[in-house]
């Protein structure tokens, strides 16, 4: 079929961007991850008029698409006085807040037959973020079976806007009466800059193609030429006929297509697309066969996949992980960045890296972390990469001191201060700045109040205490008061776990009830039985599951002990609970059950949210992390797990770091985006159930047998 440009109206003003940060192309659809009803969307229609929805939703056409894999399908009828609307919104995703500097809004059409404005083609309006609509826009008439390229200047919306304060496209028709259904295809809802792009210089070549159980990686070298807009991917099952099937974002260097068949030859090849997707000539071939994968080839699968989100995914000059991806480009989490650090001596264990890749990579993290911005030792939350400098992304009030990310930091670096303990020059620098992050951490500063019986989780340095937020568990800042208390050069004293962190008088109460919205487990003991399991310690009946991951990926916990239980015991009966939930599933969610588990912390359809295994705070949503995570705990159960979200559910929701955030089968949504906190517990916490080793190396640390060993006399000492 043909490409025909067709353009309204060709007057451009560009939008104002912050050209500090990476631009990502403000979207409004490109692919649905899921089939069936796109989630973003919504179509309704009155007075005899009818249009195809599933639930309410436009459907998605895996059959007809301008490019590979779907494309939103407009089937309708219209009758006289009857009308139908469709609502397409944008997608806004966690840190993707910096845009190119738009002209068009670009997007592409094929009808199955010819249909002009006078005959039942559709309008199309804006909704702006106060829900109100522009200017009805009329579209020219289509021919059929031809896709066919629609742009609508920025400037002919005659308001003064960034394209990201419009939120949604809407397409309506009113009062048609014509007999006959019509199909329209609509795909690539975007906003473009103006005019032909520059040429593409840069010539496709795939590195590297590997087959796995029901997938391949694609590989190929890092695009740098700013004129590739997609990189499109070729399939061919008998190395002549090749199909698209995906198209990726020129920043991630790699394709994961899940063919959902095991056994099967593949060929593949890619391309380049520009703006105005025009393509280039194509890669010669790679060869790659999908091939059956035992349990414990499927479980070094898993890890090496969530693995790349800190090899390949890090922030360039730091070496240290981001929030999120897609997301910022710039910014480093300091709590991921310690998870990643535990993740990447497994890679190196592992093999998927050699140890001198791990070393030079830790070595340019340390001495990044040495100059970085921190206050009385402690780093903020979200850093600039290339400056170093705090970024105050949860607001101005988050502008400092980040104590719990900062443990999380640190929970890495003592991993890998025993992980590198070569004689050579390289790894004694290692070691060397570890040691000297850790000791310039000043624990007791931010007891607030020398008789503070609490540490307290931020400091501003413009507003100090203005967040006023106590340290007080059950919940995943357990690590924080243990590594307090075995600090060398600043600690706490050991009873301040249990006046702070196991706090019992009506602060502690009140915190734990407030948050928990319960009394049982409120005085921090619980004592409850829930699905015929005791629960020692924990709010409600556990709470998510990163409660029992966060703390506990270097800290060892069949070795944390104190006078109420021992950790080890008390995290596995949390996943067993809240795997015995997940099976009663008594909110009725689709896909939960016995191989369809893991509430926790994680994004969401609109939000980010802690999920618990509880009917008011169970909102549908299952990440693969916390199952996956818990595989310590529950081995079994987990394995189920893994199995049926990489075979079942794959093909939504395993990508190029692995499996997806978080899905949602009863809303028919997946999330289209890995976080740092959540990939790095499936490769650490799969490790120390196969092998124990991130326990044992961050447990080889003195200071961190020392610390322990003063809890547990602590503990002695209340019990007398």
């Amino acid at each position: 079929m043909l490409n025909k440009i067709l353009i309204l109206i060709c007057v451009c003003v560009p939008t104002l961007t912050n050209a500090q940060e990476y631009q990502y192309t403000y979207s409004f659809f490109g692919n649905s991850v899921m089939p069936g009803g796109y989630f973003f969307s919504k179509a309704a229609c009155i007075g005899g008029s009818t249009i195809k929805t599933i639930e309410g939703r436009l459907p998605v056409s895996e059959s007809v698409f301008h490019t590979p894999g779907n494309a939103l399908e407009f089937q309708y009828r219209n009758v006289a006085g009857g009308d139908w609307k469709a609502v397409i919104y944008h997608q806004d995703k966690r840190g993707m807040d910096h845009f190119k500097k738009a002209v068009f809004l670009s997007f592409w059409i094929l009808s199955d037959a010819e249909i002009t404005p006078e005959n039942n083609l559709p309008q199309l309006q804006f909704m702006k973020r106060d829900s109100s609509l522009t200017a009805v826009f009329n579209l020219p008439s289509c021919k059929p079976q031809e896709w066919q390229r629609i742009l609508i200047p920025l400037d002919s919306l005659k308001i003064a806007t960034h394209p990201e304060n419009l939120i949604a496209i809407v397409f309506s028709l009113k009062n048609a009466a014509d007999s006959g259904t019509h199909s329209l295809f609509i795909d690539d809802i975007e906003f473009l800059p103006e005019g032909p792009a520059n040429a593409i210089s840069s010539i496709p070549t795939i590195e590297s193609a590997k087959g796995y159980a029901m997938h391949v990686d694609i590989l190929w070298e890092k695009i740098t030429d700013s004129a590739i807009h997609l990189v499109k991917i070729y399939r061919s099952e008998n190395g002549t006929d090749y199909r698209g099937v995906g198209v990726q974002q020129p920043f991630i260097n790699r394709y994961a297509d899940f063919t959902g068949e095991t056994g099967k030859n593949y060929s593949y090849r890619i391309s380049f697309l520009d703006n105005n997707y025009e393509e280039t000539s194509i890669s010669p071939p790679v060869l790659a066969e999908t091939k059956p994968m035992s349990d414990d080839e499927l479980l070094t699968m898993v890890q090496e996949a969530s693995f790349r989100y800190y090899w390949e995914g890090a922030e360039p000059v730091s070496g240290l992980a981001r929030e999120n991806i897609p997301g910022r480009q710039n910014m480093i989490a300091a709590g991921a960045s310690g998870f990643g650090m535990m993740a990447l001596i497994v890679g190196a264990e592992r093999k998927f890296i050699t140890r001198q890749e791990a070393a030079d990579r830790f070595l340019k993290i340390v001495t990044f972390l040495e100059s970085a911005q921190s206050f009385h030792g402690v780093y903020p939350h979200f850093i600039d990469g290339p400056t170093g400098k705090t970024e105050p992304f949860f607001g101005k009030r988050d502008n400092g001191a980040d104590l719990v990310e900062t443990s999380f930091l640190l929970e890495g670096l003592l991993a890998a201060r025993q992980y590198f303990t070569g004689a050579n020059e390289q790894e004694r620098q290692i070691r060397q700045k570890i040691t000297g992050i850790w000791e310039k951490v000043e624990w007791a500063w931010f007891r607030r109040f020398p008789d503070s019986k609490f540490l307290y989780w931020h400091w501003s340095p413009d507003q100090e205490w203005v967040i006023n937020h106590k340290l007080i568990g059950w919940n995943e800042t357990m690590v924080v008061y243990l590594l307090a208390i075995a600090s060398p050069t600043h600690p706490i004293p050991s009873e301040m776990y249990y006046t702070g962190w196991a706090n019992q008088d009506n602060t502690g109460q009140n915190y734990r009830s407030n948050w928990g919205g319960t009394k049982e487990g409120s005085n921090y003991t619980n004592g409850n039985t829930y699905f015929g399991i005791k629960l020692d310690v924990g709010v409600s009946n556990g709470g998510p599951l990163f409660f029992t991951h966060y703390s506990y990926m270097g800290y060892d916990p069949h070795l944390i002990t104190d006078k109420y239980t021992n950790y080890f015991t008390n995290n596995k009966n949390i996943a067993k609970i809240n795997y015995l939930y997940c099976v009663a599933n008594p909110n009725h969610f689709k896909g939960y059950g016995d191989n369809g588990w893991g509430l926790t912390a994680s994004d969401g359809p609109f939000d980010y949210s802690a999920d618990e295994p509880v009917p008011g705070r169970d909102i549908g949503k299952l990440a693969p992390t916390g199952a996956i995570s818990s595989f310590p705990y529950t081995p079994e159960e987990s394995m189920k797990a893994l199995k049926n979200y990489y075979y079942n559910f794959g093909r939504f929701l395993w990508g190029e770091y692995g499996f997806r955030d978080a899905f949602d089968l009863t809303q028919n949504w997946c999330s289209e985006i890995y976080m740092g906190l959540n990939q790095a517990p499936m490769t650490v916490m799969i490790e120390n159930y196969r092998s124990g080793l991130i326990w044992k190396l961050f447990m080889q640390n003195p200071e961190i047998r020392d610390g322990l060993n003063q809890l547990e006399k602590e503990g002695k000492r209340m019990e007398e």
